[in-house]
């Protein structure tokens, strides 16, 4: 652990007066809460975005639905289990949704700033949890209705677990290791790198002679968590065989890997905290922390880019998504408060804490939206406007499929209503006549594009597309070629994030 500091012969007194209040555990509580309500509650209310309405899907119709046939992955997460009884609660709403995210990721903060505690510094728990916030999609997690916030509650609880467990020897403690542990994959089938990290913490702390267990122990507790994953691996693997059907990323290069690591988050705690040091004349810190810690935090850290990066090189099937990386998250944010642990003093920990979270809230907190949206994707208010628009006319409403299971031999002319392919039409429907598209061109979609030019859209004098903006956009070129529809006008019915409204009309009085 970091050594104590005295930091009276280094400190202005006025200084030290402004840290003494900064220090106080009710105005941390205060930024903590104030960060929590504009970062994470606020956003609560705005639309669902596409897979958060698959979620919806999920509870709705239950994981045995035919159309999950194109895509057994979606419903395969223990985490189904919470918005089915937020909405036993709450009914169908954004907010009933997304409350157990917000719990999970609350207790995940807790377990950081634990973490953190045990790990780099008694007084770094604040610092640590407060530093959470700066990672944005550590935020979004807190405010979406998918299984992610799940993992990583699981996995941060779990690595408290295994240091506790480690640490003392208790078989509570490793009971607990056990019972998060085996949550994680269960949690995303893509979380699987956790294991890993457990592995390499293990590892270190026993052949280092830095645990109250031993190695006899240590293989039986591993041993009843690979047991207990032995179904999760199972799934994993069948579902792993058609892994190329459901690919939404390129092969991952050097650089994606560069950027995923947030070095620019890392470097600059580490840089802030020494030229800090060295304006305040703050006294050196006596040593860094233990090399087992700084082991299980950088392996937080690392493992889950590298794992991940290296699985979609090897594989040829890219897996190497943001949402996928979330379990490196709390260790980034671990990572730079270890780097700052370097120049600060335990008597500023605290105060800076306070700083932080304060300077989060007036640079971080999207005050140039008094409401800012969860997703940059407004079904909601896409749908509201489809339906003003149409009244209680017949028209003919064209919806490209937000996802990319979406596409023949799956799709075909005259698609079936009813499927999670479409499950934003299920959340938000609109009026009119749908016609559902696949989630990009083929010889089939326009062969059926086609004949309804010539036919129903071409007699009706008006129709929409709907979707997603580069589908629509793609639509919208493509029938203002057509001959049928020379001459026609399109308009867009307002702003709405990714998601787009076209509206194409005879010219003339209809």
């Amino acid at each position: 652990m970091i050594q104590n500091a005295d930091l009276s012969h280094g400190t202005p007194g006025r200084l030290a007066a402004a840290g003494s209040v900064l220090a106080r555990t009710w105005l941390l509580a205060a930024v903590l809460a104030a960060c929590i309500l504009r970062l994470w509650i606020v956003p609560l209310p705005s639309s669902f975005w596409v897979d958060e309405m698959a979620t919806v899907f999920v509870v709705q119709h239950g994981a045995a639905d035919p159309s999950f046939q194109a895509a057994p992955q979606v419903p395969a997460s223990l985490y189904y289990v919470l918005p089915r009884l937020a909405q036993s609660w709450f009914g169908v709403s954004e907010i009933g949704y997304r409350l157990p995210s917000v719990l999970l990721m609350l207790a995940a903060l807790l377990a950081i700033a634990r973490l953190a505690q045990r790990l780099i510094h008694p007084d770094a728990g604040w610092f640590a949890a407060l530093a959470c916030f700066l990672l944005r999609e550590f935020n979004y997690q807190a405010a979406d209705a998918r299984p992610y916030a799940l993992g990583t509650c699981t996995a941060c609880v779990s690595l408290l677990f295994l240091v506790r467990w480690l640490d003392s020897g208790r078989w509570l403690d490793s009971l607990g290791f056990v019972a998060f542990g085996t949550l994680v994959w269960r949690a995303h089938l893509l979380f699987w790198p956790i294991y890993v990290v457990f592995a390499v913490y293990t590892l270190v702390r026993l052949l280092r002679g830095q645990s109250q267990v031993s190695w006899l122990r240590a293989g039986m507790v591993y041993a009843a968590l690979g047991v207990s994953l032995v179904p999760v691996l199972a799934q994993a693997w069948e579902l792993s065989r058609q892994a190329a059907a459901h690919v939404v990323a390129d092969i991952p290069n050097g650089g994606d890997f560069a950027r995923a690591l947030k070095l620019g988050f890392v470097v600059p705690f580490g840089a802030a905290s020494a030229l800090l040091g060295r304006w305040f004349r703050w006294p050196p810190v006596d040593r860094p922390a233990a090399a087992e810690s700084v082991t299980l935090i950088l392996a937080m850290w690392l493992c889950d880019p590298s794992c991940l990066f290296l699985l979609s090189r090897v594989s040829g099937d890219s897996v190497f998504l943001s949402r996928y990386l979330y379990l490196a998250l709390p260790g980034i944010a671990l990572t730079g408060t270890l780097a700052a642990a370097v120049f600060l003093p335990r008597a500023i920990w605290r105060p800076m804490a306070a700083v932080l979270g304060i300077g989060i809230l007036i640079f971080a907190g999207r005050w140039n939206h008094m409401v800012p949206e969860h997703h940059n994707s407004n079904w909601r208010a896409a749908s509201r406007a489809i339906n003003r628009e149409v009244g209680g006319a017949d028209v003919p409403i064209l919806c490209p499929s937000p996802f990319i299971e979406a596409r023949p031999p799956v799709w075909r002319p005259g698609y079936p209503a009813g499927s999670f392919l479409y499950s934003h039409l299920a959340v938000y429907p609109v009026r009119g006549t749908v016609y559902r598209f696949p989630f990009e061109t083929s010889p089939q979609a326009e062969q059926f594009a086609a004949e309804l030019a010539q036919g129903r859209l071409s007699a009706a004098g008006e129709f929409i597309i709907y979707g997603g903006d580069r589908a629509v956009r793609f639509w919208r070129d493509w029938f203002s070629a057509r001959p049928e529809l020379a001459g026609w006008r399109i308009r867009g019915l307002g702003a709405f994030g990714d998601v787009e409204v076209l509206v194409f009309e005879r010219p003339g009085p209809v």
